[in-house]
């Protein structure tokens, strides 16, 4: 697979590009795992490049899943060099973490016409490290997981400090049979500091088609009540953006399309959502079926756009 590097110290952002082997006009940043060169996201980009694109893998840095205080800069400087390489059509696509890092790039570059945020919150998140500190995997950055301009973005902070918040994430887990579950973290988080305006993410000032997909069952966070917060954010606001809004009962936090999931993990991709999730444990052929929707909708939605 053909690819090119780019590092923040010369080209002012950290990320891979992957020409599709079929010559495209079309390009999705890509932003669905710990690395722009790692398993997950090259099986994520097989996929993209069958849905006719081209692909720019991008990350916070080589094998870092933590998120802190990246600067919106990064995507402005890949924009630029996305365009000048021939790109007409630039869209970006995000998962989890980065559904919510997907969003608010969309909502500040309108160059964007395409945004596929992947379980995301309607908010800016406190950033977090990843790692080891004192046993823990996991622990609050104390500042905003964005930046613009050299600045932090307001953010949600976390309602636990280190070492209690990673201690809550365990104990939360461990309660509800998944293997990492934040749910109720994120739920205490805004009973302590309900989201101000400044730290929503401003939906409405995203251009052309935006996808907002999760889950019921999604245990990390409630990502369907921040989707319905946000369609409801654009029903009340002036807005050029066209939103398609994907709900479904089961699905897990892995609300990737169901093939994506084949390419990343040929064997054992279904043992590794139950093992995750005990939705995907008790309701396995519907995680499956939303998986597949999924797969046939973003599918025609790439192809139309």
């Amino acid at each position: 697979m053909n690819k090119q590097y780019f590092s923040p110290e010369r080209d002012g952002f950290y990320g891979v590009y992957y020409p599709n082997p079929t010559p495209s006009r079309k390009v999705l940043i890509a932003m669905l795992g710990d690395s722009s060169d790692d398993r997950m996201v090259v099986s994520g980009v097989k996929w993209l490049h069958k849905q006719g694109c081209n692909v720019m893998a991008m990350s916070p840095a080589q094998k870092d899943y933590g998120h802190h205080d990246y600067p919106l800069e990064r995507f402005e400087k890949a924009i630029a060099v996305l365009k000048a390489g021939g790109n007409d059509k630039i869209g970006i696509v995000g998962a989890s973490t980065t559904g919510m890092v997907a969003l608010v790039a969309a909502s500040y570059f309108p160059e964007i016409t395409l945004t596929i945020a992947l379980t995301p919150p309607d908010f800016i998140m406190e950033g977090f490290f990843r790692g080891n500190k004192d046993g823990a995997k996991e622990w609050p950055s104390g500042g905003s997981s964005l930046s613009w301009q050299g600045k932090p973005l307001p953010y949600l902070p976390y309602a636990y400090r280190h070492p209690e918040y990673w201690k809550r994430i365990m104990a939360d887990s461990k309660a509800g049979g998944d293997r990492i579950a934040s749910r109720l973290m994120f739920d205490e988080s805004e009973r302590r500091h309900p989201v101000q305006e400044a730290e929503k993410i401003q939906v409405e000032k995203i251009r052309g088609k935006v996808i907002f997909i999760g889950a019921e069952d999604d245990v990390l966070w409630d990502t369907c009540k921040y989707i319905r917060r946000m369609t409801k954010r654009l029903e009340v606001l002036p807005h050029e953006c066209e939103a398609e809004t994907l709900i479904y009962e089961h699905g897990t936090h892995f609300v990737f399309p169901e093939s994506m999931l084949k390419t990343m993990i040929p064997i054992g991709s279904r043992l590794l959502i139950r093992l995750m999730f005990k939705a995907g444990r008790e309701y396995p052929k519907a995680c499956r079926q939303t998986r597949i929707d999924i797969d046939e909708k973003l599918s025609r939605s790439i192809l139309d756009w």
